[in-house]
C-alpha cells in the first residue's frame, strides 16, 4: 500500500509541476499506472492545448482511452514504451501533429491501424513487440 501511495503522489506532483509552469510535457514515466487516470483530464485541462509530448512509457498500461486522443490533441511526440498494449484506439487518428510514438517493448501483434491516418507522423518505434 505504501508504494501505491508512492506512485499517486509521483504523478500528482508531475501533473501539479505541468501544470503550474504550464510546460508543453507531461512525464508519466515509471508510475505505475495501469490506466491513465481520468482525474488528469480535469487538472490539465487548462493547459492540454499547450501539451505537444507525453510519455507513459515504463507503467502497466493495457490499454489507451479514445479520450486520451482528444484531450491531448495537439500532441507531437507521444511515449508508450514498456507497457501492455495490443491495440491502440481508433480516436488517435485525431492526433493529426503527431510526428513520433514510441511503443516499443508492449504486445502488438500487427502494426496499429490508427496509425496510418496520420500524416504527420515521421516515426514509429515498434521494437520488441510480435509484429509480423
Amino acid at each position: 500500500m505504501h508504494k501505491m501511495g508512492e506512485a499517486v503522489a509521483r504523478v500528482a506532483r508531475r501533473v501539479n509541476d505541468t501544470v503550474e509552469n504550464e510546460r508543453d510535457s507531461l512525464d508519466l514515466a515509471d508510475c505505475k499506472l495501469v490506466a491513465f487516470p481520468v482525474g488528469i483530464y480535469k487538472a490539465v485541462r487548462s493547459v492540454a492545448h499547450g501539451i505537444r509530448r507525453v510519455s507513459l512509457a515504463n507503467n502497466e498500461l493495457r490499454a489507451l482511452a479514445g479520450s486520451f486522443a482528444t484531450a491531448f490533441g495537439q500532441l507531437r511526440e507521444l511515449n508508450l514504451e514498456g507497457n501492455q498494449l495490443q491495440r491502440l484506439p481508433e480516436e488517435l487518428r485525431v492526433l493529426q501533429q503527431l510526428r513520433a510514438i514510441n511503443l516499443s517493448r508492449n504486445r502488438f501483434c500487427r502494426f496499429p491501424e490508427p496509425l496510418a491516418a496520420l500524416g504527420a507522423l515521421e516515426t514509429v518505434e515498434l521494437a520488441h513487440n510480435e509484429v509480423a
